[in-house]
């Protein structure tokens, strides 16, 4: 792992490999580490390998509030332009940053398929969300009539919903900041989606529900729970208390290593957050290759790779995210000798 301190703003970028070509996005938020860029450096590698991509990963992390993001991400786009000329360094939004803060980048092109709005939504977020719930679906068999718990309504998040409630499965609770709301008969996604337009996070007390404190969500009783915030969220007592069947992660590692032993002991089945998060990467990586032409395209990709990544970890003897790494591992040994292998997998100690 190395890690490069940037100068022109607060933060640094992470390579996990010596590489010719690294990528990953860049996180922008008031308290982001550079242990956190290692960590979700680590993710991007294991992603990377499970799509057969011969990139290590990266990921860029800048320190700054919202309102300092327009300033903050014009003087680091400015700062790496080179590394992004030459193709060392190649990156994309994350938590805090947008798509189109990228634009002055070299080769960013308004016309790209993933830079499409459909229903208002930018299709890297969308294919984003189709892979968490098409990961969902494949471990469960099949969405209509289940129970879907979501953290975070932001991007990916609103994304998640739309789609969980598009296969027809409920909703039965949300999290934000500003806390949890829960409702077993299922939430109103429509109404929702208007409250976020007009609220932002707030939406959720304007439902006439109790607000409950956000970590709530991880105890409701559902078929699925989609951590969707930072690393390492779910810790060993967290996961003690998780009622769900099915862990499909939105967020980049939300898993400690002793969060995972314990879900595997209650026969949590904890799916890898680099598979189901890989929505975006397949299809940054597929129009390269001329593979996608159009939104729908692009969907039905994801939507393919996902199931077939999250279908094949299922039968690990030590369970999917296991089963993930394992086929991450077997890709990066076909092109990376011994010594130059990741040092672990992408789990926060």
């Amino acid at each position: 792992m190395r890690f490069v301190e940037l100068v022109s703003v607060d933060g640094f970028v992470a390579f996990d490999l010596d590489c010719p070509t690294s990528a990953g996005g860049t996180r922008l938020a008031p308290d982001v580490t550079r242990d956190e860029a290692g960590l979700l450096a680590r993710a991007m590698t294991y992603k990377l390998a499970v799509l057969g991509e011969r990139i290590g990963g990266a990921k860029a992390v800048l320190r700054a509030t919202v309102q300092e993001r327009a300033e903050t991400v014009a003087r680091y786009c400015r700062e790496i332009t080179p590394l992004v000329e030459k193709g060392v360094f190649l990156t994309a939004s994350d938590l805090g940053t947008r798509t189109q803060d990228f634009a002055s980048l070299p080769g960013y092109r308004t016309d790209s398929v993933m830079h499409q709005e459909v229903d208002g939504e930018l299709v890297d977020t969308v294919v984003t969300g189709l892979g968490v719930v098409a990961a969902a679906e494949t471990a469960l068999g099949g969405l209509s009539g289940r129970s879907v718990a979501v953290e975070g309504f932001g991007k990916v998040g609103g994304a998640v919903v739309r789609e969980a409630a598009r296969r027809g499965a409920r909703v039965v609770a949300l999290s934000t900041l500003h806390g949890c709301v829960a409702d077993p008969s299922g939430l109103d996604v429509a109404a929702l989606m208007e409250l976020r337009a007009e609220h932002g996070d707030a939406c959720v007390g304007r439902l006439g529900l109790p607000v409950l404190p956000a970590g709530a969500l991880y105890e409701v009783a559902a078929d699925v729970l989609v951590p969707g915030a930072r690393t390492g969220t779910l810790t060993a007592e967290r996961a003690a208390r998780v009622r769900a069947r099915v862990v499909a992660p939105a967020a980049n590692v939300p898993y400690t290593a002793a969060g995972l032993r314990t879900l595997r002991e209650r026969g949590v089945v904890a799916l890898a957050d680099f598979v189901c998060g890989a929505g975006a990467t397949i299809g940054y990586v597929a129009e390269v290759a001329g593979q996608i032409s159009d939104a729908a395209s692009a969907r039905a990709l994801v939507e393919q790779r996902v199931r077939g990544l999250t279908a094949a970890s299922l039968d690990h003897p030590g369970g999917p995210f296991a089963g993930a790494c394992a086929l991450a591992e077997e890709f990066l040994a076909t092109w990376r000798d011994p010594a130059g292998l990741p040092g672990g997998p992408p789990v926060q100690e």
